[in-house]
């Protein structure tokens, strides 16, 4: 298959050279649609910002990182990278370039709530589909589980994972409902692995046990080089969406990576999830589409933290923030900002880069990129970031970013600088513990008028309330709200997601 691909990269050169020596011959559609790159973008789970080798962590952390730390020296490596509180809220910016509260999905979707994403929605996969895509998601999808939802139904010509309204530990309700004595469920009637083609309804292929867990992402692999081949023999660009389990908790590694790393399960894991992107990139080489494919590596979210310590035997099973304070559904720093890197070789040149780039801007920088259209019937809430990628300039198209809990609008960055609106009172970690800033479980309380904000990057861990000396910072931060609310009078969000009230 690698005869393919470099055919491919002499018919791209050619054309391109043909459009640059003798443009008046060459000056229509011929120049201007190029062959379309094929999209692999792999959304690691709940990876901290502190955790590869790649931002600090690796080695120094007992679990080297080598393909991530590689496949970083290679791309563009973002570390101003952000993205929501926590599961469903960043999958539904990522699919749908808008913030989550605009579909409804600012709180993680749980099994036998009515928390789904629209059939109004626009996806990513749709976007794609239209484009001329073949598209596939093999892993978590977690927007919902009403049948219009579900990822077949949203753009995809195939899906295989766990069911679309559940997460990596749903596994476990066989065993603590039996320990509780409070359910006792056929182990056939609990969480299956679920397939479908695009349109039909799922259908089970096993149940969803621990050992399934621990081996989940080498099934999710295989599937992803088999797509990758069929569409490459069918001449069709892909979209593959492979969103794996690695490092949500309960962080079950594969038997040959168990007591690799020196940190017991989670450090076991991370060094898998290190294997498995090793494995995708060598499988791109291998087919001869290194060259023609962007790959992007990214977390949906900042760390674990205290909720599941308990998992982690004699070790916690906890991700690193790094530098910065709080972890998975948090509101603060540390929970929003992660990795993410792109590689797209001759095309993104390898680099740095500290310029703001949201979860939400890969919809519309992959359609500028593809082809693809961007609906112009909504507010869109992703800026278009080619130009970073391309090398056109160095700054990004984005200062600004809000956060939402539910129906609030809780925080917002604009530039260096983070404000809060509510004053969110410790969750799961109890007071002193890990997490600082909220959380599930957590309590907001109003504030009498005056946001606290905070300089990230004098103050990573937002110790130092600098709301009244630099009260000018107000202005823009509240502007970038204001510009928010404004596009609510043609376009009201729907009923937000909420557990407590009814």
């Amino acid at each position: 298959m690698r005869w393919l691909g470099r055919l491919r990269q002499i018919r791209d050169v050619l054309t391109i050279g043909s459009c640059l020596i003798a443009p008046a011959l060459f000056s229509g559609p011929a120049c201007a649609q190029q062959t379309p790159p094929n999209i692999l973008l792999i959304l690691g789970d709940n990876i901290g910002y502190g955790d590869v080798g790649a931002y600090g962590g690796g080695e120094l952390r007992g679990a080297p990182t080598p393909h991530i730390d590689q496949f970083a020296a290679e791309g563009l490596r973002l570390t101003q990278f952000l993205v929501e509180p926590s599961c469903t809220p960043s999958r539904a910016a990522l699919m749908t370039g808008r913030y989550s509260v605009r579909s409804g999905l600012s709180l993680v979707a749980v099994a036998g709530t009515d928390i789904s994403l629209p059939a109004k929605e626009i996806t990513m996969a749709e976007m794609l589909h239209d484009a001329g895509y073949a598209t596939a998601i093999f892993g978590k999808w977690h927007l919902g589980g009403q049948t219009y939802s579900q990822p077949q139904n949203q753009g995809f010509d195939e899906f295989y994972g766990i069911p679309p309204n559940d997460t990596w530990d749903a596994f476990g309700m066989i065993r603590q409902g039996r320990q509780t004595q409070s359910l006792d469920i056929p182990i056939d009637k609990g969480p299956q692995i679920v397939e479908a083609r695009r349109g039909e309804p799922l259908k089970p292929v096993k149940p969803y046990t621990e050992e399934v867990r621990r081996g989940i992402d080498w099934e999710l692999v295989d599937h992803g080089i088999d797509f990758m081949k069929r569409e490459t023999a069918a001449g069709k660009p892909f979209f593959l969406y492979l969103p794996i389990s690695r490092t949500h908790f309960p962080n079950l590694p594969s038997k040959p990576f168990e007591g690799v790393s020196r940190i017991g399960q989670f450090g076991d894991s991370l060094m898998e999830c290190d294997a498995i992107i090793g494995k995708l990139l060598d499988s791109l080489k291998e087919l001869g589409l290194d060259e023609d494919t962007i790959v992007i590596l990214a977390s949906d979210n900042g760390p674990d933290g205290p909720g599941a310590r308990a998992f982690g035997g004699d070790m916690p099973d906890v991700g690193s923030s790094g530098p910065y304070r709080g972890a998975l559904g948090d509101v603060s720093e540390g929970a929003i900002r992660t990795i993410a890197m792109i590689r797209w070789p001759h095309r993104v040149s390898p680099r740095s880069s500290y310029a703001m780039f949201s979860i939400m801007d890969f919809f519309p920088t992959l359609a500028h990129l593809a082809g693809g259209k961007v609906p112009d019937d909504r507010p869109v809430d992703g800026v278009d970031q080619s130009d970073l990628l391309l090398g056109k300039n160095n700054t990004g198209a984005r200062d600004h970013l809000l956060t939402f809990v539910g129906a609030d609008l809780v925080a917002v960055r604009w530039k260096q600088f983070r404000a809060y609106f509510a004053d969110v009172a410790p969750g799961r970690s109890g007071a002193g513990g890990a997490t600082l800033m909220g959380g599930v479980g957590a309590s907001a309380a109003p504030m009498n008028g005056y946001p606290k904000v905070f300089n990230i990057e004098s103050d990573p861990q937002e110790e130092h309330n600098i709301g009244e000396m630099y009260n000018w910072v107000l202005g823009p931060l509240l502007g970038t709200v204001e510009e928010y609310k404004a596009t609510l009078a043609k376009a009201p969000n729907p009923p937000a997601a909420n557990m407590t009230k009814f």
